[in-house]
């Protein structure tokens, strides 16, 4: 008996604004001047919140952080494809696109220094706060798109982030399988920057892209330039689109680079060159983008000054408000392990309300 060919697949890579700030105009998906501008104003806003907070945790001014210095064009374009009413579902490297969500500046201030209520966005009910267990919000994002659909919500799709780390964890693969057999309307992007930590991408996965990993649960796959905003807007656009219309989940896999640290606990040297660095350099997702602009005659310099003036008084205002004594009960945590009340759990803050007033006492 011959062999029978029963499937046959291809990945596709989507690319449209280079590294030179070259753009293929076949490709471009025409968004208006405004919203262009706009989008360049969230990375740039993303970029130096991330600068500010990591220049913060070095001064011992605020706790361990991730650092998303370079990944603005994988996270803030998806924002522009989704709509107010559908899920955020998104893990810790995000900054920009919970920004454009509506998140105040002073919540990554508050979070990164141990208060939860960084975690509220007033302004997105339908945003998930930050998950930091890897792969853990997937299943979550699938079960937030099919209980939407269940409930008559014909057009709400729910956006997963995740970095390629979260790959090789089995929640990852879990919600893949049930998104698919559910025809759940979820887009999975994931932000392939390089690195799980210090572990590099061949060391996680046979695979010759994440993007084909799609292919196993019978969903569309698709890798695009990470650094690109056009490229990486368009896809999820496309896979919002389908989602839209019933055609079920997506895998995006957005190529990235992670240009500082893990988290601000990391020395990056100790596993990566410095020539891969600079490579990456000059892949600059917004320098890209900011010659895109220069170009179509939307961006110059006195304009790049005045948007990094207002970015910078926004931010130390919101350092000043996070500095500024504020009343935020010390055993606050506890109040929201249950429902609600539980012997155990009171219990344990006693004691923990006991020993800091002995800490306090010794001061």
């Amino acid at each position: 008996m011959p062999l029978d060919i029963v499937e046959k697949f291809q990945i596709r890579r989507l690319s449209i604004l280079n590294e030179n700030g070259d753009v293929d105009t076949n490709l471009d998906p025409g968004l208006p001047d405004q919203v262009l501008i706009d989008l360049y104003g969230a990375m740039t806003l993303s970029r130096m919140m991330d600068n500010r907070l990591l220049s913060l945790q070095r001064q011992g001014r605020l706790g361990t952080l991730p650092v998303c210095l370079g990944q603005e064009a994988a996270f803030c374009p998806p924002i522009l494809a989704i709509r107010d009413t559908d899920w955020f579902v998104g893990s810790y490297r995000e900054i920009g696109a919970r920004l454009m969500r509506g998140e105040p500046l002073i919540n990554s201030l508050l979070l990164y220094n141990g208060h939860e209520e960084g975690n509220i966005n007033p302004a997105s009910d339908r945003t998930l706060p930050v998950s930091i267990i890897l792969a853990s919000q997937l299943p979550h994002a699938v079960g937030l798109a099919y209980g939407s659909k269940l409930k008559g919500e014909k057009d709400t799709v729910a956006l997963a982030v995740f970095g390629d780390g979260s790959t090789s964890e089995g929640d990852f693969h879990e919600a893949l399988n049930f998104a698919s057999v559910l025809n759940a309307p979820v887009v999975f992007l994931c932000q392939n920057n390089q690195f799980a930590i210090s572990t590099p991408l061949e060391m996680q996965t046979g695979s010759g892209t994440i993007a084909q990993k799609a292919i196993a649960y019978g969903m569309q796959g698709i890798q695009v330039d990470g650094n690109d905003a056009l490229a990486v807007y368009q896809a999820v656009k496309d896979a919002v689109d389908r989602a839209r219309a019933g055609e079920g989940p997506s895998l995006i896999e957005a190529v990235t680079f992670r240009m500082a640290m893990h988290t601000t606990a990391d020395d990056p040297t100790r596993y990566r060159s410095d020539d891969l660095v600079k490579k990456w350099e000059k892949k600059d997702p917004l320098m890209r983008f900011r010659i895109y602009l220069e170009r179509k005659g939307l961006w110059d310099d006195k304009k790049q000054e005045k948007l990094e003036a207002g970015i910078k008084e926004d931010i130390d205002n919101a350092v000043t408000e996070f500095e500024t004594a504020r009343q935020i009960k010390n055993d606050a945590p506890f109040d929201y392990v249950f429902g609600t009340r539980v012997d155990l759990i009171e219990a344990q803050r006693k004691r923990f309300l006991m020993d800091l007033e002995k800490e306090v006492g010794h001061e």
